[in-house]
Protein backbone atom coordinates (compact mmCIF):
# COMPACT_ATOMS: atom_id res chain seq x y z
CA UNK A 1 0.00 0.00 0.00
CA UNK A 2 1.39 3.24 -1.07
CA UNK A 3 2.12 5.66 2.38
CA UNK A 4 1.75 8.32 0.57
CA UNK A 5 3.27 11.73 0.96
CA UNK A 6 4.84 13.05 4.53
CA UNK A 7 3.68 16.28 5.78
CA UNK A 8 7.20 17.44 5.16
CA UNK A 9 7.60 16.78 1.95
CA UNK A 10 3.27 18.14 0.80
CA UNK A 11 4.76 21.25 2.10
CA UNK A 12 7.99 21.24 0.13
CA UNK A 13 6.17 20.18 -3.22
CA UNK A 14 3.59 22.96 -2.88
CA UNK A 15 5.74 25.43 -2.69
CA UNK A 16 7.44 23.94 -5.50
CA UNK A 17 3.92 24.43 -7.37
CA UNK A 18 3.93 28.10 -6.18
CA UNK A 19 7.23 29.14 -7.29
CA UNK A 20 6.55 27.65 -10.75
CA UNK A 21 3.34 28.91 -11.50
CA UNK A 22 4.60 32.69 -10.68
CA UNK A 23 7.80 32.18 -13.10
CA UNK A 24 5.30 31.29 -15.69
CA UNK A 25 2.70 34.44 -14.87
CA UNK A 26 4.76 37.00 -14.20
CA UNK A 27 6.84 37.72 -17.18
CA UNK A 28 3.46 38.00 -18.95
CA UNK A 29 1.62 40.13 -15.96
CA UNK A 30 4.76 42.49 -16.94
CA UNK A 31 4.31 42.51 -20.65
CA UNK A 32 0.50 43.13 -20.77
CA UNK A 33 0.77 46.07 -18.37
CA UNK A 34 3.62 47.63 -20.04
CA UNK A 35 3.70 49.78 -23.47
CA UNK A 36 6.43 50.07 -25.46
CA UNK A 37 6.43 53.86 -26.49
CA UNK A 38 7.36 55.17 -30.05
CA UNK A 39 9.01 58.28 -31.09
CA UNK A 40 6.71 61.03 -32.51
CA UNK A 41 7.95 62.66 -35.62
CA UNK A 42 7.18 66.44 -37.05
CA UNK A 43 7.11 68.19 -39.83
CA UNK A 44 8.91 71.75 -39.82
CA UNK A 45 5.98 72.99 -42.35
CA UNK A 46 7.53 76.62 -43.27
CA UNK A 47 4.93 78.75 -45.16
CA UNK A 48 5.06 78.96 -49.10
CA UNK A 49 6.05 82.52 -50.08
CA UNK A 50 4.05 84.66 -52.24
CA UNK A 51 5.69 85.12 -55.72
CA UNK A 52 7.00 88.48 -57.12
CA UNK A 53 5.11 90.82 -59.82
CA UNK A 54 4.98 89.34 -62.81
CA UNK A 55 6.58 92.34 -64.72
CA UNK A 56 9.85 92.08 -62.18
CA UNK A 57 13.25 91.27 -64.22
CA UNK A 58 15.65 88.93 -62.90
CA UNK A 59 18.82 91.03 -62.18
CA UNK A 60 21.19 87.41 -62.52
CA UNK A 61 20.74 84.17 -64.45
CA UNK A 62 21.08 81.35 -62.65
CA UNK A 63 22.01 80.60 -59.21
CA UNK A 64 23.25 77.51 -57.73
CA UNK A 65 21.93 77.06 -53.69
CA UNK A 66 24.16 74.54 -51.66
CA UNK A 67 22.60 72.77 -48.62
CA UNK A 68 22.83 74.87 -45.57
CA UNK A 69 25.10 73.40 -42.94
CA UNK A 70 24.08 73.55 -39.22
CA UNK A 71 25.49 72.55 -35.70
CA UNK A 72 25.81 68.94 -34.92
CA UNK A 73 23.34 69.05 -32.75
CA UNK A 74 20.58 70.25 -34.88
CA UNK A 75 21.66 67.57 -37.53
CA UNK A 76 21.00 64.33 -35.46
CA UNK A 77 17.01 64.35 -35.64
CA UNK A 78 15.72 64.77 -32.01
CA UNK A 79 14.06 68.18 -31.50
CA UNK A 80 16.62 70.61 -29.46
CA UNK A 81 15.40 72.37 -26.33
CA UNK A 82 17.32 74.66 -23.82
CA UNK A 83 17.56 74.64 -20.67
CA UNK A 84 19.91 77.21 -20.02
CA UNK A 85 22.48 79.04 -22.22
CA UNK A 86 25.03 76.60 -21.61
CA UNK A 87 23.27 73.25 -22.02
CA UNK A 88 21.70 71.51 -24.72
CA UNK A 89 19.05 68.94 -24.19
CA UNK A 90 16.92 66.80 -26.96
CA UNK A 91 13.57 65.22 -26.70
CA UNK A 92 13.23 61.31 -26.57
CA UNK A 93 10.49 60.95 -28.67
CA UNK A 94 10.04 64.04 -30.60
CA UNK A 95 11.90 63.71 -33.96
CA UNK A 96 11.96 65.68 -36.79
CA UNK A 97 11.15 63.46 -39.51
CA UNK A 98 13.35 65.29 -42.53
CA UNK A 99 16.50 67.30 -41.69
CA UNK A 100 15.84 70.77 -40.94
CA UNK A 101 19.12 71.58 -43.07
CA UNK A 102 17.01 70.14 -46.42
CA UNK A 103 13.99 72.01 -45.17
CA UNK A 104 15.39 75.23 -44.87
CA UNK A 105 17.45 74.83 -47.59
CA UNK A 106 14.12 74.21 -49.59
CA UNK A 107 12.47 76.81 -48.26
CA UNK A 108 15.24 79.50 -48.99
CA UNK A 109 15.46 78.38 -52.68
CA UNK A 110 11.43 79.34 -53.02
CA UNK A 111 11.77 82.03 -51.30
CA UNK A 112 14.14 83.53 -54.12
CA UNK A 113 12.58 82.12 -57.13
CA UNK A 114 9.32 84.02 -55.89
CA UNK A 115 10.88 86.94 -55.67
CA UNK A 116 12.18 87.15 -59.13
CA UNK A 117 15.87 87.89 -58.40
CA UNK A 118 17.33 85.06 -60.32
CA UNK A 119 15.92 83.37 -63.57
CA UNK A 120 15.90 80.41 -62.32
CA UNK A 121 17.38 78.78 -59.32
CA UNK A 122 18.75 74.83 -58.71
CA UNK A 123 19.33 72.72 -55.76
CA UNK A 124 22.82 72.07 -56.55
CA UNK A 125 26.41 72.49 -55.38
CA UNK A 126 27.32 75.23 -58.10
CA UNK A 127 28.62 74.65 -61.74
CA UNK A 128 29.95 76.63 -65.03
CA UNK A 129 25.81 77.67 -66.11
CA UNK A 130 25.24 79.56 -62.87
CA UNK A 131 26.11 82.41 -62.40
CA UNK A 132 25.87 82.82 -58.34
CA UNK A 133 26.01 80.43 -55.35
CA UNK A 134 24.23 80.56 -51.96
CA UNK A 135 25.25 79.10 -48.70
CA UNK A 136 24.02 79.48 -45.34
CA UNK A 137 24.05 78.02 -41.90
CA UNK A 138 20.91 77.18 -39.69
CA UNK A 139 22.78 78.10 -36.65
CA UNK A 140 19.32 78.17 -34.11
CA UNK A 141 16.17 75.84 -34.41
CA UNK A 142 14.98 74.87 -30.54
CA UNK A 143 12.81 75.65 -27.80
CA UNK A 144 14.05 77.67 -25.02
CA UNK A 145 13.22 77.52 -21.37
CA UNK A 146 13.62 80.35 -19.34
CA UNK A 147 11.90 79.55 -15.58
CA UNK A 148 8.65 78.74 -16.77
CA UNK A 149 8.20 80.65 -19.53
CA UNK A 150 8.78 79.15 -22.98
CA UNK A 151 10.39 80.33 -26.07
CA UNK A 152 11.49 79.36 -29.75
CA UNK A 153 14.76 80.55 -31.46
CA UNK A 154 15.46 80.59 -35.03
CA UNK A 155 18.77 82.04 -36.94
CA UNK A 156 19.84 81.48 -40.09
CA UNK A 157 22.95 83.26 -42.00
CA UNK A 158 23.45 83.19 -45.92
CA UNK A 159 26.14 84.51 -48.39
CA UNK A 160 25.46 85.39 -51.85
CA UNK A 161 28.54 84.82 -54.55
CA UNK A 162 29.48 86.07 -57.51
CA UNK A 163 31.18 82.22 -59.27
CA UNK A 164 33.01 84.15 -62.03
CA UNK A 165 34.69 87.23 -60.34
CA UNK A 166 34.56 85.49 -56.60
CA UNK A 167 32.83 88.81 -55.30
CA UNK A 168 30.18 88.06 -52.17
CA UNK A 169 27.57 90.00 -53.26
CA UNK A 170 25.24 90.09 -49.78
CA UNK A 171 25.97 88.40 -46.75
CA UNK A 172 23.66 88.48 -43.53
CA UNK A 173 22.08 86.84 -40.30
CA UNK A 174 18.56 86.73 -39.20
CA UNK A 175 16.99 85.95 -36.03
CA UNK A 176 13.34 85.77 -34.48
CA UNK A 177 12.51 84.76 -30.61
CA UNK A 178 9.32 83.88 -29.68
CA UNK A 179 7.35 83.30 -26.75
CA UNK A 180 4.54 80.38 -26.48
CA UNK A 181 1.51 81.32 -24.60
CA UNK A 182 1.62 77.45 -23.38
CA UNK A 183 4.46 74.50 -23.62
CA UNK A 184 2.91 71.72 -26.38
CA UNK A 185 5.22 69.86 -29.05
CA UNK A 186 2.36 71.07 -31.79
CA UNK A 187 2.77 74.41 -30.65
CA UNK A 188 6.31 75.13 -30.50
CA UNK A 189 7.16 72.76 -33.99
CA UNK A 190 4.65 75.14 -35.32
CA UNK A 191 6.14 78.53 -34.22
CA UNK A 192 9.20 77.16 -35.32
CA UNK A 193 7.86 76.50 -38.75
CA UNK A 194 6.14 80.10 -39.13
CA UNK A 195 9.31 81.28 -37.48
CA UNK A 196 11.71 79.81 -39.98
CA UNK A 197 9.42 81.06 -43.10
CA UNK A 198 9.88 84.91 -41.04
CA UNK A 199 13.73 84.74 -40.78
CA UNK A 200 13.98 83.26 -44.49
CA UNK A 201 11.37 86.13 -45.72
CA UNK A 202 14.27 88.76 -43.66
CA UNK A 203 16.97 87.47 -45.55
CA UNK A 204 15.84 87.35 -49.04
CA UNK A 205 14.35 91.03 -48.81
CA UNK A 206 17.74 91.56 -47.23
CA UNK A 207 19.34 90.32 -50.51
CA UNK A 208 17.15 92.05 -52.65
CA UNK A 209 17.99 95.32 -51.35
CA UNK A 210 21.36 95.12 -51.74
CA UNK A 211 21.47 93.80 -54.67
CA UNK A 212 19.52 96.14 -56.28
CA UNK A 213 21.10 98.87 -54.86
CA UNK A 214 23.97 97.43 -56.65
CA UNK A 215 22.49 96.71 -59.97
CA UNK A 216 21.36 100.71 -60.31
CA UNK A 217 24.55 102.20 -58.87
CA UNK A 218 26.24 103.71 -61.88
CA UNK A 219 28.93 101.77 -63.02
CA UNK A 220 32.64 103.85 -63.52
CA UNK A 221 33.66 104.80 -67.05
CA UNK A 222 37.38 104.54 -68.70
CA UNK A 223 38.25 107.71 -69.19
CA UNK A 224 41.53 106.56 -70.45
CA UNK A 225 41.05 106.72 -74.69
Amino acid sequence: MDPGFTETELARFLKLILVIGLTVTLPSLVGCGSKTRYPSYYVLNVPAPIPANAHSKPIFGQVAVREFRAPAFLKEGPIVYRQSPEQIDFYTYHRWVEDPRRVVTAAFARKIQASGLFQSVDLIDGHQSATCLLTGTLDHLEEVDRGATVFVEVSISARLLNLRTGEVLWQDTKSKTTQLERRSMHGIVNQLSDDVGDVVEGLVSSMQERVSAESLAPKPTNTNE
